[in-house]
């Protein structure tokens, strides 16, 4: 059983989520304005949060932001919203995975059975990877060059595990997909173009050629 804090305005909305979840076995609590959900998300131990984006008080994406700044609990953004560019801006502010109303009940809880096991499968993990001169400490979730630390966002930092764990194997883009946001759409797979972007910008050299190498018509690839 998992605690889950829906913060979602819509009342009726937010009472269908959290009857289907009791019905599965879940502890839920709920909030009906960013305040309160940013106050429970941060005082109780919540094992996953459902956030609508347009809430009163304050937005989703600023909820995000402040419960990232000190948690990683995973966050499941649920909005009427449905542009690449709010897709990208929640996951930019931390969120996991992104849903989009309406939906059906049954995609929202195959999305977070699926980040339920890559919590547990990370939980089981080594602490830290390398690969030539990058150092990642999945523990304390820091990624290193040449002992400079490098700022990452929770996806670019998920997205780097994910081709470190599987150096010289090509991961497909609906792979990438799948694995790090946890769901298969192939409409959603430039957005995995977009964070390769960020992640070359953040650990490449100017000089140098760029770590994550694309495999033409294939995906993206760590070479040893």
């Amino acid at each position: 059983m998992k605690k889950v804090l829906i913060i979602e305005d819509e009342v009726n909305l937010s009472n269908f989520i959290r009857l289907e979840l009791e019905y599965e076995k879940h502890e839920v609590l709920v909030a009906f304005d960013g305040r309160d959900g940013l106050a429970k998300a941060l005082n109780e131990k919540i094992d996953l949060i459902l956030l609508d984006l347009m809430l009163p008080g304050l937005n989703g994406i600023e909820v995000c932001r402040r419960i990232r700044a000190t948690k990683n609990t995973p966050i499941i953004m649920i909005t009427a919203r449905d542009s690449v560019l709010d897709r990208i801006s929640g996951l930019d502010s931390g969120a996991d995975d992104y849903i989009s109303k309406p939906f059906q009940i049954e995609e929202l809880l195959a999305r977070m059975r699926a980040i339920f096991r890559r919590m547990e499968s990370g939980s089981q993990s080594n602490h830290k990877l390398t690969y030539k001169d990058l150092e990642m400490d999945l523990e304390a979730r820091i990624v290193k060059r040449e002992n400079e630390i490098i700022e990452l966002t929770k996806k670019e930092f998920d997205l780097l595990l994910l081709l470190m764990k599987n150096v010289n194997r090509v991961l497909t883009r609906e792979v990438l997909l799948e694995e790090v946001w946890g769901y298969d759409a192939l409409i959603e797979t430039n957005i995995v173009d977009v964070y390769i972007s960020y992640l070359r910008a953040k650990v490449d050299r100017p000089d140098q050629d760029s770590y994550i190498q694309t495999v033409r018509g294939s995906g993206y690839v760590l070479r040893k």
